[in-house]
């Protein structure tokens, strides 16, 4: 064990790690320096430090996290935070032996992400269609109704996050662009492809906005029509609630996140590879990716039940 380093030491040496190799950002950090300062506080409290304290010591921690009133979801983080202090000190031969590694976490169900059907997003996609065919209205209010559809065919055909989304440049919508390159978490940039549908609807929301005046006006695809800058995420939310509701979807079933999980879901509903969407969703790592893993579920019932000799659309008789 390293003798004589303070806590502090050894947490600032994992979260320069953190920084350094995984692109983590500033409110990443801080979480895992305030989870990391209060394991230090309970060793301290015990007479103990992070470079001697052993299994006994870790487990008297959760059990103090419990009798404070931790959820189990916050319960779970800070054990995450002590199992990769402990497993990068290890690593580091700052320590000898990895107290953590046995230790078990409460036991908690992963909720499901809400996710729409590929006939809800279809219908999403129609009103918002209707909605920018739609002459009657103000010339901004059509801008706004075309913008909206752009923003829509372009996350879901991407899976974006929504703040990739309202930051994209306007050269994103340039008429060869066959992948869009999106600057991630951690600053870490991907490739995504685009389909037809998408890069035709970038097209006519150009096209609208330079038949207003505003071509040139703004470096962003998605200007806002306010103050100098690119639209919020949050007026995105406002306009796709509001779009929803048109379409019967309850406010609370609807946000850009959600069409994010669509993405995802309907994709490996129609026999994506599991590491291909955690490539295009940016997740570093597939432990992320694998709450869609219910849809993965789904499709393989489906296809034993369809394709098994025995199931109940195969046949009992062999081929010759």
């Amino acid at each position: 064990m390293a003798r004589g380093a303070s806590d502090q030491t050894f947490i600032e040496l994992f979260l320069d790690m953190l920084a350094a190799e995984r692109g983590a950002g500033a409110n990443t950090l801080a979480a895992y320096r305030n989870d990391l300062d209060d394991l230090s506080s309970f060793l301290r409290a015990a007479g103990r430090n992070i470079a001697d304290a052993d299994t006994d010591d870790l487990r008297g921690f959760l059990a103090d996290l419990t009798e404070r009133g931790f959820k189990a979801s916050s319960l779970a983080r800070r054990l995450s935070a002590v199992r990769q202090l402990y497993r990068f000190l290890y690593a580091e031969g700052k320590r000898g032996d990895n107290p953590a590694a046995v230790l078990e976490g409460p036991k908690r169900g992963r909720p499901l992400p809400k996710v729409l059907s590929i006939a809800e997003v279809d219908a999403l996609l129609k009103e918002a269609q209707r909605q920018a065919d739609d002459t009657t209205p103000a010339p901004a209010a059509r801008l706004r109704a075309m913008r909206l559809l752009c923003l829509l065919e372009v996350v879901y055909a991407t899976g974006l996050r929504v703040s990739e989304l309202v930051a994209l440049p306007a050269s994103a919508a340039r008429h060869d662009q066959r992948m869009l390159v999106v600057r991630g978490k951690g600053g870490k940039e991907r490739l995504v492809p685009l389909n037809q549908s998408a890069k035709t609807t970038m097209a006519a929301w150009l096209a609208l906005a330079a038949e207003a005046g505003r071509k040139g006006e703004n470096k962003w695809l998605f200007p806002s029509f306010g103050e100098q800058g690119y639209l919020t995420r949050q007026h995105f939310a406002r306009e796709l609630k509001a779009l929803g509701v048109a379409c019967g979807i309850a406010p609370a079933r609807l946000s850009p996140h959600v069409l994010r999980h669509a993405f995802a879901s309907h994709l490996l509903h129609n026999g994506a590879d599991l590491r291909i969407v955690q490539t295009l969703l940016g997740h570093a790592d597939i432990s992320t990716t694998q709450i869609y893993t219910h849809v993965l579920e789904d499709r393989l019932k489906t296809m034993v039940r369809d394709l098994h000799p025995l199931g109940q659309g195969g046949t009992r008789n062999p081929p010759r």
